[in-house]
């Protein structure tokens, strides 16, 4: 990773996203057209995931999540699973200090009990060194589902009830929203998925409600500074109503203004 350089001077940091949420599909695929086995387009996204970071920083955009490895992911081949995380473990590595640097705050969310235990040492080694960080809130979800998050935050909900230090009357939408993964960030504003399916695969269910939703035939590996600045640019050009008319959202601008 390069030193970031600063946005754009006539860069309007108001059309820019404060969180982006990245499925970060055609690994398998574009290694596949190269006639190498799927775990080489793995090594060659973690490029891409660098790159993704690079560019946030130098925008300035808070928050990015990246969708690494679902729930449904431990489905696949043994043999693809395993270097999936031989892989993720490397990365984390290598990444970790460099990240640190930059300024960049690590986290994870998904089903830990899932993975190994180096794995989650790793993470959880990971997190710690990038606590205090604020240039960039880096995500990971791994081994995450968004229905899982929904079940763990309602299990949450529950206990708490039955404890009697919350009364089910008082469960509302920020009361589930307050025990999601991502809790502590704003939601995505901007959700791109890779490699030409139009779907959003169980990823954050929750907080993408109002997401702007950003689609390209592109396979990660070959995912550029180009094909994000399209997004960007995409993502400025819609008018974000969130269930008001669009003149009351003119209404609401000239006020502001």
């Amino acid at each position: 990773m390069t030193d970031p350089t600063p946005a754009s001077a006539d860069a309007d940091a108001s059309d820019l996203p404060r969180h982006i949420a990245i499925v970060m599909d055609g690994n398998g695929r574009w290694a596949q057209r190269r006639g190498r086995p799927r775990t080489f387009g793995h090594r060659a996204g973690a490029k891409t995931v660098r790159l993704c970071v690079r560019l946030c920083l130098e925008r300035h955009i808070p928050a990015l999540t990246l969708f690494a490895f679902s729930s449904e992911n431990w489905k696949r081949p043994r043999e693809e699973v395993g270097a999936l995380m031989s892989l993720f473990m490397r990365s984390l590595d290598r990444e970790v200090d460099e990240l640190h640097e930059h300024g960049v705050r690590l986290r994870f969310i998904g089903e830990r009990a899932d993975l190994s235990p180096a794995i989650r040492k790793r993470m959880e080694l990971g997190e710690r060194r990038t606590a205090a960080n604020t240039a960039l809130q880096l995500t990971v979800a791994i081994s995450y589902g968004g229905r899982w998050d929904i079940a763990q935050a309602a299990r949450q909900l529950a206990q708490e009830a039955a404890a009697g230090r919350l009364d089910p009357a008082a469960i509302d939408e920020a009361a589930v929203a307050q025990r999601m993964a991502l809790a502590e960030l704003p939601p995505p504003d901007l959700f791109i998925r890779t490699g030409g399916d139009r779907r959003i695969s169980n990823f954050l269910l929750w907080q993408l409600a109002y997401a702007e939703l950003w689609f390209t035939d592109t396979l990660w590996p070959d995912f550029s500074a180009t094909d994000m600045q399209h997004a960007l640019d995409d993502f400025a050009r819609r008018e974000r109503r969130f269930g008001l008319t669009g003149a009351q959202c003119a209404s609401g601008r000239s006020l502001r203004g």
